[in-house]
């Protein structure tokens, strides 16, 4: 993919990273942009101009949008709603997005985001000044990975949080990309080491085990607990563990709970230590890093 051509001019602002996660018959695109700013206004207009979109939202310096495949007619308008996404198509190995954007929105719409990592080809108009500008991204296909991690660290030392993070970024990879990061608070059992957290991470992956199964082997070496769980849903949504999710942040419960809601959702539990509890209810709160950090009501007193 030849970008020379339009990369060095002085008013393009490369996107970072521009991922599609492929659902049943929609996609959650996450874009990673140099320009908060821009990532703003897209977020607004496009969301008043495109009838695809079903919702967006800012998580961390990363805009998302769920959106439904299909294609339909923009309701572009200066100063309003000047850009938007026009259809999404989801094919075997790759998903096809098209932008259409006026004046600097046609700029973002078309050669800042052709530059993003992930971007396997485009198709785009000329753009700039007061033009209507249309360009189509072809983008790998990727399915989402969450993994719940919870106790690999002890009264003396460590964080469970931290460690998963460099974990995730050990990873990261084309085949298996690190998209979000979410500590999860828990109901404060006596067993807990302080905060009685859990962290879930996610990822947007392609066909590959190999990242998954380093992810466990880092896991293995790194914790310094030997009752440390990890649990592996491969799922658009989390939905269907919610219910134990919140179990687990309103009350105690068992590993035996845990693995039969790990066993019923679908969840393939690769460390079973203590920890495992936690790691299955991490798995819903995925993405929802402001949240997932809250309890409502504490109804434990430590002692």
């Amino acid at each position: 993919m030849d970008t020379s051509e339009f990369r060095h001019l002085p008013w393009i602002v490369p996107y970072k990273d521009i991922i599609a996660i492929a659902g049943t018959g929609c996609i959650e695109l996450i874009e990673t942009t140099n320009c908060y700013g821009g990532a703003a206004w897209a977020r607004y207009h496009y969301a008043q101009a495109s009838p695809l979109i079903v919702k967006s939202r800012v998580l961390g310096n990363t805009t998302r949008y769920l959106i439904k495949e299909g294609t339909s007619h923009l309701k572009l308008r200066a100063s309003v709603s000047a850009g938007g996404i026009e259809s999404v198509k989801l094919l075997k190995d790759t998903i096809k997005v098209t932008y259409a954007g006026l004046g600097g929105g046609g700029v973002g719409a078309t050669m800042c985001r052709a530059l993003a990592q992930d971007v396997i080809d485009y198709d785009l108009t000329p753009a700039g000044g007061s033009k209507l500008s249309r360009g189509t991204l072809t983008l790998p296909r990727r399915s989402r990975i969450i993994i719940g991690v919870d106790d690999t660290d002890t009264k003396e030392e460590g964080a469970t949080w931290s460690l998963v993070n460099n974990i995730a970024a050990m990873v990261d990879c084309e085949s298996l990309r690190y998209v979000s990061h979410a500590i999860v608070q828990l109901y404060p059992v006596k067993a807990k080491t302080k905060n009685c957290v859990a962290t879930v991470v996610e990822f947007a992956g392609l066909d590959d085990k190999k990242p998954i199964k380093k992810f466990k082997k880092l896991l293995e070496e790194l914790s310094l607990s030997d009752k440390t769980g990890m649990a592996v849903l491969k799922s658009f949504s989390a939905e269907h563990l919610l219910d134990f999710g919140n179990a687990t942040r309103s009350g105690e419960v068992s590993i035996s709970a845990a693995t039969e809601a790990a066993n019923a959702a679908g969840v393939e539990v690769c460390l079973e230590g203590r920890g495992i509890i936690g790691a299955v209810a991490a798995l819903p709160f995925f993405s929802q890093s402001d949240e997932s950090v809250k309890l409502d009501k504490i109804l434990h007193e430590e002692s």
